[in-house]
């Protein structure tokens, strides 16, 4: 069975449809017209609610919907939590691959696993999932949102490699070779920020000039 999903749209028309299709897909959905029935408090836009989502310590996965077309709004949205993005008008069939990407969980090992680079201890039991990880900086915890945890195993799996930002975008977000986003720049900046001892002077993801990016850390056992 696929996931739930709780569709936020004040588009009464797109959020019928939208619901249709998803559950057309085989997704369980359930639909509110806005930001204060989807969490419960008064006057939440979409940002808003993203933001009172990731504040609750929740790392449901977050997908915008929005008509907003200034770079400067989306990255704001991804800098609250958001793990991805589709802006109005879209194509049906990109947003269901953008959704299926986002919820894409594959089990790559089973059994405990410790990655650890200096302060930082990824604690991984079962399925390596977000939801199945413990993120700790010198023992307190780190919270990361599921997009951020994505990024950051595909980082600890290719240590000293140089990842394009392409290659970053197919294997994290699931995007078609091509696609131009600052939407790993962003994801990158968040993670400098919550695992880096100084995320102005990275030591642990390092920028590569007109290369991409490059994981230096420690070993697993």
């Amino acid at each position: 069975m696929k996931e739930n999903i709780l569709l936020v749209e004040d588009e009464e028309a797109l959020c019928m449809a939208l619901s249709d299709r998803l559950r057309k897909d085989g997704y369980e959905v359930d639909f509110v017209t806005d930001g204060e029935k989807g969490f419960m408090l008064p006057g939440r836009n979409g940002l808003d609610l993203c933001r009172d989502i990731r504040t609750a310590g929740l790392g449901t996965p977050i997908l915008l919907l929005t008509a907003r077309s200034e770079i400067v709004d989306k990255i704001v949205g991804l800098k609250l939590g958001a793990d991805d993005y589709v802006t109005k008008p879209f194509d049906m069939q990109e947003l269901m691959a953008r959704i299926e990407a986002l919820l894409r969980r594959a089990p790559i090992r089973t059994g405990q696993v410790v990655h650890q680079f200096g302060p930082i201890r990824i604690e991984t039991r079962g399925m390596m999932d977000h939801r199945d990880v413990k993120v700790t900086r010198a023992g307190a915890p780190i919270y990361l949102s599921a997009r951020e945890f994505e990024l950051l195993r595909y980082f600890v799996e290719h240590p000293g490699m140089v990842l394009s930002r392409e290659e970053l975008l197919r294997a994290v977000w699931g995007y078609e070779a091509g696609t131009f986003t600052r939407t790993v720049d962003v994801h990158v900046a968040s993670l400098r920020q919550k695992i880096e001892k100084d995320p102005k002077r990275p030591e642990l993801i390092v920028t590569v000039h007109k290369s991409g990016y490059r994981f230096v850390g420690g070993g697993e056992y």
